[in-house]
C-alpha cells in the first residue's frame, strides 16, 4: 500500500512539474505584442480641474476616466461639470511574455513617466498622462468574448480585450505577464448637443 501511494506521489510531483515547465515554455514562445490606439468616447463630465487641465468622465458603460486636455483642445474653458462630451486619446499596451527580472518582482508598478511627450514607438508628439509598468498575473481567459482578466501587483484587476485569437489560445491562467501600458491625453473634446 506505501509503495502504491509512493507512486501517486510521484505521479503528481512528475505532473506538477511537467506543467510548469509547459507553462515556462509557453511563455518563452510567445512574442512581445505592442499596440496603440485612437480610442473615441462618449460621457458626462464629473469632475475638472482647471489648472492641471485634468477631467473626469463617466463613460456610457459607466467606466471613469481622467483625462488631461492638451494645449490642442480648444474653449477648454468653456467645458462645465454636467456636460456630455466625446473626446479622444491614444492608448498604448505592451505586453511581455517572459519571466519577470530579479528587479521587476522588488518592484512589480512602476511610474516609468508621467506627463510627458510620448517615446515608446507612439506617434510622435503625442502627449502621455502617464507611462505604468507592472508585472501582473493572468487570472481568467475569456475565449468567447475575446478577454482575459489580470491581476496587477496592488491587488486590482481589469479586463484586457485580446484580438488575435491566436495569442489567447497560447495563454493560461496564472501566467505572469510584464504590462506597459500607457494612457494619453486627450486631442479633441467636442460637447454633444
Amino acid at each position: 500500500m506505501k509503495t502504491l501511494k509512493n507512486y501517486a506521489a510521484l505521479l503528481f510531483v512528475f505532473l506538477l512539474v511537467t506543467q510548469i515547465s509547459f507553462a515556462q515554455e509557453t511563455d518563452n514562445d510567445i512574442p512581445t505584442k505592442e499596440k496603440y490606439d485612437l480610442v473615441e468616447m462618449q460621457g458626462t463630465i464629473t469632475e475638472i480641474d482647471k489648472e492641471a487641465r485634468e477631467i473626469s468622465i463617466i463613460g456610457s458603460n459607466g467606466e471613469l476616466h481622467t483625462i488631461i486636455a492638451s494645449e490642442e483642445v480648444k474653449r477648454f474653458d468653456e467645458i462645465e461639470v454636467g456636460e456630455i462630451i466625446t473626446f479622444e486619446y491614444y492608448k498604448y499596451l505592451k505586453a511581455e511574455f517572459r519571466k519577470p527580472t530579479a528587479e521587476e518582482l522588488a518592484e512589480p508598478l512602476v511610474i516609468l513617466a508621467e506627463a510627458d511627450k510620448a517615446g515608446m514607438d507612439m506617434e510622435p508628439g503625442v502627449a502621455v498622462g502617464a507611462i505604468v509598468k507592472a508585472v501582473v498575473t493572468i487570472q481568467v481567459i475569456n475565449l468567447p468574448f475575446m478577454y482575459v482578466s489580470i491581476q496587477g501587483p496592488a491587488g486590482n484587476f481589469t479586463a484586457i480585450p485580446v484580438e488575435d485569437k491566436e495569442l489567447i489560445q497560447k495563454l493560461h491562467v496564472g501566467q505572469v505577464v510584464i504590462l506597459t501600458y500607457a494612457e494619453a491625453v486627450a486631442v479633441s473634446l467636442t460637447k454633444v448637443d
